[in-house]
């Protein structure tokens, strides 16, 4: 921060990044000072202090490297344009990387990347645009340092016949991010099966000392791919069928609904899309947007759903 602001950091300004009070902001400029002697301060008009760090201390930092979590946070926002076909920003961001890697010592960018590479595995890139729940901060911070291990988390859990909730310790697989956002993992000594904790329900956090293995054979873009969204039922998990009228075959066709969808031109003009999944009640939701364009073949459930719910007075499609 004193690097990169022209006029430098104040201690509102570091009180403000990392929410301390004003004297542990008093104490880190001393440090500051300490460590790096090409540290220069100045006060403006209003008697405020800032502290600045020149190009030769620049160098410095960016010779212990970047963290694993902030070239992970860079490859999201990459691969993000990538799907929003943003080729501006791709372009962009790929040049910034690139430059940060190479400014880095060789074993470090080599770690920052494997680093990094387990936490966007463990992301899994199911996140969806648009509302989402709030989750706490540093549970989502110490789920994503468990999912990096893997360390075991426990986690307290509220919800059901337990509203306070009640803690157990799981083996962390990784994280469905949708309008709400889920932890994927195996509750330890429990049955072995993978079970979904809702991100908001998680009151507590706590990252584990130990380690545990996970399955091999685990993958989470296929285990992500069961559901419409976020949510998995296996008790619904089943083909789904939709026609889209032809007034809206064209915008339909520029949508991936699913990863593994197959799509059908009709002869009459209209489309039809076909995949395998759960999360009728998603998908029902979706579905809504597109008013009477959109017919549901299957599942029956389904269908019967968004009976009588399609309206025709919407003025554009999604």
């Amino acid at each position: 921060m004193a690097t990169s602001r022209h006029s430098g950091v104040g201690l509102g300004d570091i009180e403000e990044e990392f929410g301390v009070d004003r004297r542990t902001a008093q104490r880190m400029t001393r440090v500051l000072e300490e460590v790096f002697d090409t540290c220069t301060t100045r006060i403006d008009d209003e008697r405020r202090k800032y502290w600045r760090l020149d190009g030769n201390a620049a160098r410095l930092m960016l010779a212990q490297g970047i963290r694993d979590s902030e070239l992970a946070a860079l490859e999201i926002a990459l691969r993000r344009a990538e799907r929003d076909g943003a080729t501006n920003e791709v372009k962009a961001l790929k040049s910034l990387r690139d430059r940060l890697l190479a400014s880095m010592a060789r074993p470090h960018a080599r770690r920052a990347e494997s680093d990094a590479e387990a936490v966007l595995e463990a992301y899994g890139f199911a996140s969806r645009p648009g509302p989402r729940v709030r989750t706490a901060t540093l549970v989502l911070e110490t789920v994503a340092e468990a999912l990096k291990g893997p360390n075991l988390l426990t986690i307290t859990y509220a919800g059901g016949s337990k509203p306070d909730g009640t803690e157990r310790t799981v083996e962390p697989y990784g994280m469905l991010l949708g309008t709400r956002r889920y932890l994927v993992a195996k509750v330890k000594g429990g049955n072995g099966r993978l079970q979904h904790f809702r991100l908001d329900r998680i009151t507590a956090a706590r990252l584990e000392a130990a380690y545990f293995a996970r399955d091999p054979d685990f993958n989470l873009e296929a285990h992500a791919a069961r559901a419409f969204g976020s949510y998995h039922a296996d008790e619904e998990f089943a083909e789904v069928v939709w026609r889209f009228a032809p007034k809206a075959a064209a915008v339909a066709r520029e949508f991936i609904f699913h990863p593994l969808q197959e799509v059908t031109e009709e002869l009459d003009g209209s489309l039809t899309v076909r995949f395998h999944a759960s999360g009728h009640l998603e998908m029902a939701w979706h579905l809504y947007l597109w008013g009477d364009a959109v017919e549901v073949l299957a599942p029956d459930r389904l269908r019967s759903m968004v009976a009588g719910f399609q309206r025709r007075d919407f003025p554009a499609l999604p």
